[in-house]
């Protein structure tokens, strides 16, 4: 089955100077992909003629449809109506149908309908007319050489209407569509070169229609299986069997295989277990508090934490020895670990996880420079701790040492 490729282009000065944010083209790629779309490229220009002429053309050499959002105001720097009918060597008319419901919309609201606003409703006359039923811009489809050209407003709102109840029904009517599966195996605590190496013949063996993508954040590469074929429960199947054998080369990696960050999955496993955790915090100052309390429902199992910034926090509050720390200092494993039994006894919960280290950019020393952090985890009977050698950006050390203390909690929960 031949695959049905889009592109998504953008046109409006204002997404170029970055003074408004294209979120449209995320949303319109993941709606084709659900009905078996791929997008292949996506294009932003600004609101000049020759400009949206080349994107144009270029576009239509690429894909088999070109779905075009912003430009179609009423005011003169909109030009994307005027383009599209010189593109197609058309001009605008003033369709009935639009024209009726955008003086409709004005009346409706007790302002003039001017002749400015009639122009709203002035479109190619080779396009076919779709109704927006959400603003005064219609969207236009242009069938062209068995390809597809839509326009539609920039505004996010508009656009979702268009594309749910004109522009999806259509594209599947007009095309012969395959289906495309996703499946999301999420692995934390192995770098992508390191994970890429483990699967590495796994990889090279899967089968034409199954494509593997490296997805990579802090601390956390996700794994996407893509699969195309005509039946989607074979393809599915397909992907399972991969999956189950991708699983004993990585399994001690692998932490979900939905789409949850390492948060919801230990948010998860508290639940099940009906287990509780306290957090103290140094280096990372809040960060592993807040992404545990950015669950809903988090409360059940998050009972605190303390953000232990200075020794003397940590000897009043967690009860850190004063010797402990001039003997081996705030970043050592012995301090972390006092630190983990100091916030499980605080917060009287079944594990307790420490954090301190040096973020950043600067404050390190010989014996422990920029990037050094120690984690602690425990649960009263066993305590686990680990050693961090980070860079110097002080926001990606936060984030990833505060990652890896969420992964360690869940190699503590493995063992239990």
């Amino acid at each position: 089955m031949k695959i049905i490729y889009a592109e998504v282009v953008t046109i409006g000065d204002e997404i170029l100077y970055g003074q408004i944010t294209d979120t449209n083209s995320k949303w319109i790629s993941e709606e084709l992909d659900k009905v078996g779309i791929k997008t292949i490229r996506k294009s932003s220009v600004g609101d000049q003629k020759k400009e949206i002429l080349n994107i144009l053309s270029e576009s239509l050499q690429r894909a088999d449809i070109v779905l075009i959002t912003g430009g179609l105001g009423p005011t003169k720097d909109d030009i994307t109506k005027k383009t599209l009918a010189e593109y197609f060597n058309d001009e605008l008319v003033i369709n009935p149908h639009a024209e009726e419901f955008v003086r409709g919309f004005f009346e409706k609201r007790g302002r003039p309908f001017t002749e400015l606003n009639r122009q709203q409703a002035a479109i190619p006359s080779k396009c076919t007319y779709l109704h927006n039923a959400t603003g005064t811009a219609p969207g236009m489809w242009f069938d062209h050489h068995g390809k597809v050209i839509v326009s539609m407003p920039g505004v996010p709102l508009e656009m979702k209407y268009l594309m749910s109840n004109e522009v999806i029904p259509r594209l599947k009517a007009k095309f012969e569509l395959p289906e495309i599966v996703h499946k999301i195996i999420r692995t934390i605590g192995l770098g992508e070169s390191f994970l890429a190496e483990r699967i590495e013949n796994w990889e090279d063996n899967l089968p034409e229609h199954i494509k593997l993508a490296y997805l990579p954040s802090f601390g956390e590469v996700k794994l996407r299986l893509t699969g195309i074929g005509e039946n989607r429960t074979k393809v599915e199947e397909e992907i399972e069997t991969e999956v189950l054998k991708l699983v004993p080369l990585i399994e001690e990696h692998i932490y979900s295989f939905e789409n949850d960050e390492i948060e919801k999955s230990i948010g998860k496993i508290l639940n099940e277990t009906a287990s509780t955790l306290g957090v103290a915090e140094s280096c990372t100052g809040g960060y592993l508090a807040h992404l545990l309390t950015s669950i809903p429902g988090s409360s059940a199992y998050f009972l605190g934490g303390v953000v232990s910034y200075s020794n003397q926090a940590k000897m009043d509050v967690l009860k850190v020895k004063q010797e402990t720390l001039t003997k081996f200092g705030a970043v050592s494993e012995q301090t972390v670990i006092e630190m983990a039994e100091g916030v499980r006894k605080v917060m009287k919960t079944t594990f307790g996880i420490a954090t301190s280290g040096v973020a950043g950019p600067d404050g390190g020393t010989e014996e422990k420079p920029v990037g050094t952090v120690w984690l602690a985890v425990t649960d009263g009977k066993q305590t686990l701790t680990k050693k961090l050698s980070l860079g110097k950006i002080r926001i990606v050390n936060i984030e990833y040492s505060a990652k890896a203390a969420l992964n360690f909690l869940r190699i503590l929960t493995k063992g239990k």
